[in-house]
């Protein structure tokens, strides 16, 4: 039922100025650490709870951004507040392949059922642990954003490998080719 005009509270000349300052919008509230965390296998933690509704999950999925600083933030036009994201905020789930070789299409489905296609805007980095070489593989998602590929995805990944000069003077890399782009996973040989 619409809210008789009468009953709404007077606007002052601060809440005019301010939103046509927004946009007409009003001021974003900054609230802080909100108390979410995304652990590393892709839960999302609420007051140290998991999250269960997906569909909650996916909305707040949504709303996430990554600053400069590299902290992650909801942020909806009237309020932004901090979240803990433990490595990536997205976890790489499935992967799909299309055509061959250098043909080949690479696409991922994450938790949040977003689907990434591998390519020049969505590029794959792998990361070695320093003292055990296991690689932790990652593609980028949106803005900052990126989701790791769970272990049986990599795996998936794996298999598409070949072997390639990229021509940068380490040697020989193994990686994937995706949307005509080739993306190295690790270096096979040293470059003398």
């Amino acid at each position: 039922m619409p809210r008789n005009a009468d009953h709404q509270p007077p606007h002052t000349d601060d809440d005019r100025t301010e939103a046509k300052a927004s946009g007409g919008r009003p001021p974003q509230t900054i609230c802080g650490d909100l108390d979410m965390r995304i652990a590393r296998d892709g839960t999302w933690f609420y007051h140290g709870s998991p999250i269960g509704r997906k569909e909650l999950v996916r909305l707040f999925s949504t709303v996430l951004k990554r600053e400069d600083d590299g902290t992650y933030w909801l942020e909806t036009p009237v309020e932004k507040g901090r979240v803990e994201v433990e490595d990536a905020p997205f976890l790489a789930v499935e992967m799909e392949a299309e055509g061959d070789g250098r043909n080949r299409s690479l696409r991922f489905r994450t938790n949040v059922d977003d689907w990434v296609t591998l390519d020049d805007e969505h590029p794959l980095r792998v990361e070695h642990d320093p003292d055990t070489g296991e690689p932790s593989p990652y593609i980028h998602v949106r803005k900052g954003l990126e989701a790791r590929l769970n272990r049986a995805v990599y795996y998936d990944l794996v298999e598409h490998g070949v072997e390639e000069d990229a021509g940068d003077g380490k040697g020989v890399h193994y990686g994937v080719w995706s949307n005509g782009t080739f993306f190295p996973m690790g270096t096979l040989t040293e470059a003398d």
